[in-house]
C-alpha cells in the first residue's frame, strides 16, 4: 500500500473529474494491482540479495530464503512471473508512462545493494517508492511539469522518514553485519532527523496545493497531518522498542489513504 498510495495521488491530482470516475477507477485498479505485482517482486529480489545478511538478522532469518525452503532459482522465477503480469498491467497506459515505469525497474531491483555502500538507502528507496505519483500524473496528463515534482520531492521526503523508523527494528543487526542506513548514521540525533524529513514532506505537499488551487480541506488535513506526525511518529518514537517502531510505521498506511482522501474531495469540489 505504501507503493500504491503515491500512485493514486497523482492521479488524482491529474485527472479531471468533470469529465465522469470510469477512467479513474479503472486506473486507480490498474495501479493498485501494478503496486501489488511489482512490490511482490521486489521484495523477492530484496530476499534473493540479501539472504546471508537475513540469516543473521533476528527478524528475517526464518525468510523462505534466509532459511532455505525456498530455492533462489524458484524465486527467480516467481520474479519473471510477476513481472510478466506487471507488464500485462502496464501496457494499458500511455507511452510516456509505460517508458517512465519501464526505466524505474533497475531503481526498484538495486535498491537492495544500496545498503552495503552508503547510508541512505532510505533515500534511494523513497526515490524509488515514490516514483509513481509521477507515473499516476503522466497516465492522465502524459507529461511532466513542476507542480508534481514538488509532491514527488515531499514523497520521498515522508519514505525517508518512515523507513528510518522501520530500519531501526534491526539496528543492533544491521552494525554487527555491517548493514548501513539512516537509522544508524542518526542513531544519535534520530527524532531531529526525522523532523527534518516530516518537515520538508508537509511544506512541499502545502506548496505542491497551493500550485494547484486545491480547496480550503486539503491545508486543513495536511496541517493535521503534520501534527499527527511529530506528535505519533516522533514524540511517541522509541528508537529501543521495535514494537514501537513498527507500530508507527505502519501507521503511514493510514496517512497515505487520508491524503488520497483529502485530495478527491478537493478536487471534486
Amino acid at each position: 500500500m505504501l507503493l500504491f498510495w503515491p500512485c493514486s495521488w497523482g492521479l488524482s491530482l491529474a485527472y479531471g473529474f468533470q469529465n465522469g470516475i470510469g477512467l479513474y477507477l479503472f486506473y486507480i485498479l490498474l495501479f493498485l494491482f501494478g503496486s501489488i505485482l511489482m512490490r511482490s517482486a521486489g521484495c523477492i529480489v530484496n530476499d534473493i540479495i540479501d539472504r546471508d545478511f537475513d540469516k543473521n538478522v533476528e527478524r528475517t532469518k526464518n525468510r523462505p530464503l534466509a532459511s532455505g525452503s525456498i530455492s533462489v532459482k524458484l524465486a527467480i522465477i516467481y520474479v519473471i512471473v510477476l513481472c510478466f503480469f506487471a507488464f500485462l498491467v502496464l501496457i494499458n497506459f500511455n507511452n510516456l508512462t509505460i517508458l517512465l515505469a519501464l526505466g524505474s525497474m533497475p531503481l526498484a531491483f538495486t535498491y537492495p545493494l544500496m545498503k552495503r555502500f552508503t547510508y541512505w538507502p532510505q533515500l534511494f528507496l523513497g526515490i524509488t517508492f515514490n516514483y509513481g505519483i509521477i507515473l499516476g500524473w503522466t497516465s492522465i496528463y502524459s507529461s511532466i511539469n513542476i507542480e508534481i515534482i514538488i509532491f514527488y520531492l515531499g514523497a520521498i521526503f515522508w519514505t525517508l522518514g518512515y523507513d528510518t523508523i522501520y530500519g531501526f527494528q534491526d539496528i543492533v543487526d544491521d552494525e554487527i553485519i555491517g548493514v548501513k542506513s539512516t537509522s544508524i548514521k542518526f542513531k544519535n540525533s534520530p527524532k531531529l532527523f526525522l523532523s527534518i524529513c516530516y518537515s520538508l514532506f508537509i511544506i512541499c505537499f502545502l506548496a505542491g496545493g497551493i500550485f494547484l488551487g486545491l480547496s480550503k480541506l486539503y491545508f486543513i488535513v495536511m496541517i493535521a497531518l503534520g501534527i499527527h506526525l511529530f506528535y505519533f511518529q516522533i514524540s511517541k518514537f522509541d528508537m529501543l522498542n521495535p514494537e514501537n517502531c513498527l507500530r508507527i510505521f505502519k501507521s503511514n498506511n493510514i496517512l497515505g489513504a487520508i491524503v488520497l482522501v483529502s485530495i478527491l474531495v478537493s478536487k471534486i469540489n
